[in-house]
């Protein structure tokens, strides 16, 4: 009888996971790191082994210095993210996309694969960003590795996996280009750090940049809750997928920032 119940279950496992694979975009489906969640799982069980290993094996060893590997990475994701900008911009207003609601367009026109490409182009910017943890690591900057820091990075992978797997366009396009935007003011920031401490009296935005995260998420926040409301034709399991997780970034920027920023200009006062 429990072997049977075993069957029945492998069968069910079977079928659902059969059922992820074949109910995705068919545009994209050929893309790299797109068609199955294997490959990117194997990629986030690597970057949680690094996590693990990577103190371990640094614990004995020199920092490494990664001062030009850190100013041509940041600069080059500074281009990136300002060239994903542009083909949100631009393939979201040559489509006439709404910004209340808009549904995917699954078809095969210029205007809806330009829009999945630039779709998936996020998507792999955040396998890249991957490698901001392996340079903390390797310059020995273990207080960066916090619960944050790779909550954000590893759940990011997964959410824009979903992303261009079934929703390749609609109104995911807005959190695209938020974070592109966001991230050529950030990379800027880590790219002009990167190039020394001269460059210290320049950096005094810090502050606003961890605001503009914040201003973000609230944003994306809105505008999802929006789309719940308004009965969006939009998959609802990716709006309460995102609802939820800009809603845990908010708790957790919140945080850093009263932590950062408010405690310790009061402990200065004090």
């Amino acid at each position: 009888m429990k072997g049977i119940q075993a069957v029945g279950t492998w069968q069910k496992l079977q079928l659902f996971y059969h059922g992820i694979l074949g109910n995705g975009d068919k545009r994209t489906d050929s893309w790299p790191l797109v068609y199955s969640p294997v490959p990117i799982i194997c990629i986030f069980l690597c970057y949680l082994a690094v996590i693990w290993l990577g103190p371990k094996i640094m614990a004995r060893r020199q920092p490494l210095n990664l001062k030009a590997v850190l100013i041509v990475y940041n600069f080059l994701m500074v281009g990136l993210s300002a060239y994903m900008f542009y083909e949100f911009t631009a393939s979201s207003w040559l489509a006439r996309y709404s910004l209340l609601c808009q549904p995917v367009d699954y078809s095969s026109s210029s205007l809806a694969m330009r829009m999945a490409r630039v779709c998936w182009w996020f998507y792999f910017s955040k396998v890249i960003e991957l490698s901001d943890t392996v340079f903390f690591i390797l310059r020995k900057k273990n207080s960066q590795l916090t619960f944050l820091h790779v909550y954000h990075h590893a759940t990011m992978i997964f959410n824009w996996w979903a992303g261009v797997k079934y929703v390749a366009g609609g109104q995911s396009f807005l959190i695209g280009l938020i974070n592109s935007l966001v991230h050529v003011v950030m990379y800027l920031y880590y790219g002009l750090a990167a190039l020394g401490p001269h460059m210290s009296r320049y950096l005094w935005w810090k502050r606003y940049l961890t605001s503009l995260q914040l201003l973000q998420f609230i944003t994306v926040t809105a505008h999802t809750a929006y789309n719940l409301y308004d009965d969006c034709d939009f998959p609802d399991s990716m709006n309460v997928v995102v609802l939820a997780y800009s809603l845990s970034l908010i708790v957790l920027f919140s945080n850093f920032y009263y932590r950062s920023y408010v405690a310790k200009k009061q402990g200065k006062d004090a």
